[in-house]
């Protein structure tokens, strides 16, 4: 892999300076910045005394910073750089001693590394390509909010967290007409960064593992999918969308009842969205089949929200939500695998909390299987610049887990418990925001431990 990053620095480089035949080219450019800081306690192992599997009580900043570049060669044709860097800086963090080898468990502090500089997007715009209705965006790039409301595309890179999002990818886009648009993706996402050069990166201590190595995990396992995604606008008030998306996952770094093994696996599905004020409704629904390993697999996941806004209050301009979702889980009597696969939607759209107590299970994080329940929203908006979000989800889990299979599991109940949530964002201005937000999970009987687990997170955005 490490050979193709030559040739593919080189082919940009020569889009960049040998470009004649574009007349007026334009540059344009920003930067970015996101101080972060985070608190757990209990979110993973959901037991407040500090014992030899204790990983989760954590306190530290996150510092991220990006440069990123646009050079507009006409207006359809156009080449976009963004180099990032994510640090952490630990005041607490209480690890086993196996796993996080510079620290013993119940003590404070950790490591600081400054970390490595990557490519976080390096992409090529060729739109009206050949002067026909198709659009190219070629090489390293983002997805998140382009499709089906990210519930299955949304994060390449889910291992590192909100370090990056990025796929490695072809992406053709065809406007058959002015309501209709089908997309073809071609996406490849190893466990390492090995496409692109990085700086700094040899000889770091990876905050995953606490271990010295030459690359951070960006996934758990090799990654490889098509997709194919029509999205239809022909019904005023209406929007739909169909989907069929083919992943390939290795076995290689996978671990768990979930990942652990080869998986080559198809999700047929659709979305819908129906505005009629002031309600919209929005549903979503898909079915999965393929190998797990030497197993079939299947799954089953989706679903059905009610927005409503209210406008019968004046004040603070509230608005609500109300909705039901399910994701199978794999049921341990049968000689298949039904646990439903994310594919690369490994991310906190449910709970900052939650994917962290989850990854116990499934060993991977926002690894979303095995779940369903209730949830609402309210939002509030006090100022023009203020918005207020709570939240409340009651989760269940599709199938038990037996205590025999992890000693977290009680082994007679699905019910996972209650997550009160609550953010408030603030706008200083275009360039900066604040955000702030809080969990509080309490465990139900589906775990054996059942200690309250908090999730706090403030972060200040400037961006321009």
């Amino acid at each position: 892999m490490r050979r193709l990053c030559l040739p593919i620095v080189i082919f940009f480089l020569v889009i960049v300076f040998f470009m004649p035949a574009f007349a007026e080219i334009k540059f344009d450019g920003g930067a970015y910045l996101r101080l972060r800081y985070e608190y757990w306690r209990n979110v993973m192992d959901l037991a407040n005394p500090v014992d030899s599997n204790n990983r989760d009580n954590r306190s530290l900043f996150r510092i991220k910073t990006s440069l990123w570049g646009k050079v507009n060669f006409d207006e359809n044709n156009s080449l976009y750089v963004k180099l990032s860097n994510e640090n952490r800086a630990f005041t607490e963090f209480q690890g086993t001693s196996s796993s996080y080898p510079d620290k013993q468990p119940g003590k404070k502090g950790y490591h600081y590394d400054i970390n490595e500089v990557y490519f976080e997007n390096l992409y090529l715009d060729l739109n009206n390509f050949m002067n026909l209705p198709l659009d190219l965006r070629i090489g390293r790039q983002d997805f998140f909010g382009q499709y089906g409301e990210g519930f299955l595309i949304s994060d390449g890179t889910p291992v590192d967290g909100s370090r990056s999002l990025y796929f490695n990818a072809a992406k053709a886009s065809w406007r058959i007409d002015e309501k209709n648009t089908l997309d073809f993706a071609y996406i490849n996402d190893p466990r390492f960064d090995q496409f692109l050069p990085r700086i700094n990166d040899s000889g770091l201590v990876n905050y995953k593992t606490g271990y010295k190595t030459e690359r951070i995990y960006l996934t758990t396992t090799d990654e490889q999918g098509y997709v194919l995604y029509w999205k239809n606008k022909a019904i005023k008030d209406l929007a739909l969308e169909g989907y069929y998306i083919f992943k390939r996952e290795s076995e290689e770094g996978g671990s768990g009842v979930y990942t652990g093994e080869k998986t080559l696996l198809s999700t047929l599905g659709s979305f819908a969205k129906y505005s009629f004020a002031p309600y919209t409704l929005r549903m979503q629904a898909a079915g999965q089949w393929g190998s797990y390993g030497k197993e079939d697999r299947t799954g089953l996941g989706g679903y059905v929200y009610l927005d409503r806004e209210i406008q019968e209050v004046k004040t603070w301009s509230p608005s609500a939500t109300l909705g039901y979702f399910y994701l199978s889980g794999d049921n341990r009597k049968t000689d298949k695998q039904e646990g439903w696969d994310p594919l690369f939607s490994q991310n906190p759209w449910m709970s900052d909390l939650y994917m962290y107590t989850i990854a116990r299970e499934t060993g991977a994080i926002a690894y979303w299987t095995n779940i369903c329940g209730l949830r609402t929203q309210i939002f509030l908006n006090p100022t023009d610049k203020t918005k207020i979000t709570l939240g409340y989800l009651y989760l269940r889990a599709a199938q038990s887990v037996p205590s025999t299979a992890n000693a977290m599991f009680s082994g007679n109940s699905k019910d996972r418990g209650h997550l009160a949530q609550c953010k408030l964002e603030y706008i200083f201005s275009k360039y900066s925001t604040f955000i702030l937000s809080a969990e509080y999970f309490i465990p139900g009987r589906f775990y054996a431990n059942r200690d309250p687990a908090v999730f706090l997170k403030t972060e200040l955005i400037t961006k321009f």
